[in-house]
Parts: structure tokens; C-alpha cells; sequence
């Protein structure tokens, strides 16, 4: 086991699998103890049980970000277990729309918001007095390349991941005083279950391909080590700020 990380306390929604699973295992396997989120609690268990195989703490708390009073338990948990809060991770997200944004019906609007956008700020309000009373913490958000960009037929999910930036930066100034660092990282397609209507398709793999000086999509072991860097103390004084990682496609993309 590392040493990056040891003996703080680390918070991770939509951890089941994923990016979120990926930095879950990174962090343990760096001596954090880590507590994995998700709407459904046997899709937890895999995780956990991986990392206390390796060694590792962990154990899981079934939360909606949707629903504050999941949010608020979620962490008053982890505080009755452990004491405290040190990072948190949001990448909790949901995308039931595909196709023109005026397509998209008000359910499905409000339902992106509120797991994208309102979910983020539903941990952060929580875990801000906690981190402020211990003299600091770290808070991730997981965005995407499509906050940055237009994403085709993912109009709602651009807007809601466009929020997450801004609420990173606007979080990472009102919490500067209490020593708690907020950033967000970008990433471009990535080989996940959530994105599997994307990378499936060879026709759209091929192009994005071609498109990126790396020459290839992305995996989750792509986004662990800038998650590990930036719950790090080596990112103390790094905050308000949009790590992209996408192999280089957003040079090419006019960015």
C-alpha cells in the first residue's frame, strides 16, 4: 500500500463503477480510508470488497445525490465512523436525454440538473463545515470535456457538466480561507458503462480516434493518477482549476 494518502478520510459518489470505482481503489491503495456512494448499495459491494482484499478500509453508503436527506446522511455517517472528511469526490451523473436539447422534456431536464449539478452541490454544502472546522480538505469534481464544448445530441448533460465548472471555480474562491481546495477534472470519452452508447459505436470511435493526437479513447487509469495528484497535499496550493484530460482531442476541437 502508498503513502500518499494515508489515514485521510475520503468521500466518492457514484462509485460503483467507472471513474469513480477507478479513484476509489487509487485512493486506498494510497492509505485512504474511502467510502463508496451510489443509488444502489449491492453495486457497492464489489468495490469495497476489492479494496479490502488489497488491504485496504472502505465500506459503502447506498445515497441519491438527488435527495438531500441521502446527501446529509452520507456524510454524517462517514463523520460517526471516521471522524472526519478530508476529500471529496463528485462524479455522480445521469444522462437520460440523447438528441437535440429542445427535444429534451422537462423530466429529463430536471433530472440532469438536479444528479449533475445539484448533486455536487448537495456534498459540498455538507462537507464544507466539516472540512473548515478540521482546517481543510480537497473536493474534486468530476466534469467533462462537454462543459468546455458543445457536446452533439448531449445538450443537457454539456449544460449540466458547463454548471459543474462553474461552480468549482466559484466554490474554489469562497472556500480559500478555510484551506479547502476545489478542482475539476475534464475528461474526454472514457471506456466506462456510462459512455458505452458512445464507444461502441466504431464509426464514432474511429473519428474521435483520428481526432486525437493520442490516437485512442480513454480508460479509467487515465483519470485516477490526476484525481490521486489532486487529493494530494502536492496540490495545496492548486485550486479553482479544470484538469482536461482527453488525449489532446480538444486541441484539435478548437479549444
Amino acid at each position: 500500500m502508498g503513502e500518499v494518502l494515508r489515514n485521510k478520510v475520503a468521500i466518492l459518489s457514484g462509485a460503483s463503477k467507472g471513474i469513480g470505482a477507478a479513484i476509489a481503489v487509487a485512493f486506498a491503495r494510497e492509505g485512504a480510508r474511502v467510502v463508496v456512494s451510489s443509488r444502489k448499495q449491492e453495486l457497492l459491494e464489489p468495490v469495497v470488497a476489492k479494496i479490502q482484499k488489497e488491504g485496504g478500509e472502505a465500506f459503502a453508503i447506498m445515497a441519491h445525490m438527488g435527495e438531500p436527506d441521502q446527501v446529509r446522511r452520507l456524510v454524517e455517517t462517514t463523520v460517526a465512523r471516521w471522524g472526519k472528511v478530508d476529500i471529496a469526490v463528485n462524479n455522480a451523473a445521469t444522462n437520460p436525454h440523447f438528441g437535440p436539447l429542445l427535444t429534451a422534456d422537462e423530466g429529463q431536464v430536471e433530472k440532469i440538473l438536479d444528479v449533475n449539478l445539484k448533486g455536487y452541490f448537495r456534498l459540498c454544502k455538507e462537507v464544507e463545515p466539516i472540512m473548515r472546522a478540521q482546517g481543510g480538505g480537497k473536493i474534486i469534481n468530476i466534469a467533462s470535456i462537454a462543459g468546455l464544448r458543445p457536446a452533439a445530441n448531449m445538450g443537457v448533460y454539456s449544460i449540466s457538466k458547463a454548471g459543474v465548472l462553474m461552480l468549482t471555480k466559484i466554490l474554489a474562491d469562497e472556500l480559500g480561507d478555510a484551506n479547502i481546495q476545489v478542482n475539476a477534472i475534464a475528461p474526454g470519452l472514457i471506456k466506462t458503462k456510462f459512455s458505452r452508447a458512445l464507444w461502441e459505436s466504431e464509426a464514432l470511435v474511429e473519428q474521435i480516434e483520428d481526432s486525437t493526437p493520442a490516437g485512442r479513447i480513454g480508460e479509467v487509469d487515465d483519470i485516477t493518477g490526476a484525481a490521486l495528484f489532486l487529493a494530494s497535499t502536492s496540490a495545496d496550493y492548486i485550486t479553482g482549476e479544470v484538469l482536461v484530460i482527453d488525449g489532446g482531442l480538444s486541441l484539435r476541437a478548437g479549444l
